[in-house]
């Protein structure tokens, strides 16, 4: 059975070799070719940002590594009105590398990565930063210009393209009981990571919240699911306190996080119907289902 050929074109901008070839384990056989960092970064030469231009030219999306590359480089971007799909590889500090509408996920949550890509696609056509600022007789405009992605998802994807369009073979209950595991486990970890700056770094968090429910929302996590893997976690950090002898009933406030989370994903869910979906009731509703 031969495997479909990516349709998305996503660029690389990951100079650490271990985190390349990670990336590239995690995204093999989907739905995005991951094209190899040009040898401008890998051999470690001074960037110039215009060097890159005609890379980028079919790219439709970028893979950043945090704090690697000078800010230079994306500001050029930007005042070519270019702000591609983007997912940054790094902590979860609160920092923007790139632009507003860019998601954040850490090295040790790469399970995420198709995930987190979908995402940085959705999110990208909602802020509508397709190109936003290009002017037609403008010459340092023209990379921008021919690239428009909204036009682009059309050619690729159909109308919808990926903004909120799930992949049902991705979704959680499809997967392999090993891939669904790795799954879980990297879901863990995002909302520890939320949880543990969730009062103390609210920007930080707010990346860590948006790292959990894009995944949750893109691979269909229940709801049950996620109360689950926050009493869990609730669970240890109160354990783990009592060992080393401290009080325990702050823990009660982070169910505001959960509270977070939960609006968050419904958000996630009422901008995935369309505005023109026509509303159908099930067999049996109506006012047979009222009385």
């Amino acid at each position: 059975m031969s495997i479909q050929e990516p349709q998305l074109t996503l660029a690389s901008l990951v100079v650490d070799p271990r985190l390349q070839q990670a990336c590239g384990l995690w995204l093999r056989n989907g739905r995005y070719r991951l094209l190899p960092p040009p040898q401008v970064l890998v051999d470690g030469t001074k960037l110039d940002p215009v060097a890159l231009d005609p890379w980028l030219a079919d790219v439709d999306a970028v893979l950043v590594e945090q704090g690697a590359l000078p800010a230079a480089l994306f500001s050029h971007w930007l005042e070519r009105g270019l702000r591609l799909p983007a997912v940054v590889i790094g902590e979860v500090s609160g920092r923007t590398e790139y632009h507003e509408a860019e998601v954040h996920l850490p090295p040790d949550q790469l399970e995420q990565l198709s995930y987190s890509l979908d995402a940085a696609f959705a999110r990208a056509l909602r802020l509508g930063v397709q190109g936003a600022g290009a002017t037609p007789d403008d010459p340092a405009a023209a990379l921008s210009e021919g690239w428009k992605l909204g036009n682009r998802l059309k050619e690729r994807l159909g109308l919808l393209g990926v903004f909120y369009k799930r992949d049902p073979e991705r979704f959680l209950r499809q997967l392999g009981e090993s891939e669904r595991r790795d799954l879980l486990n990297s879901l863990q970890r995002t909302y520890r990571d939320l949880l543990l700056s969730y009062f103390r770094d609210p920007a930080a968090a707010n990346q860590a919240l948006e790292s959990f429910v894009n995944t949750a929302f893109f691979s269909d996590l229940p709801i049950t699911k996620t109360v689950e893997i926050h009493m869990n976690l609730i669970d240890g950090f109160t354990k783990q306190l009592k060992l080393e002898g401290h009080r325990t009933e702050f823990l009660q406030d982070y169910r505001l996080a959960l509270l977070d989370v939960m609006a968050h994903l419904c958000e996630m869910y009422r901008r995935s119907i369309p505005p023109d979906a026509p509303i159908t009731l099930p067999l049996g509703s109506g006012s047979e289902a009222s009385n």
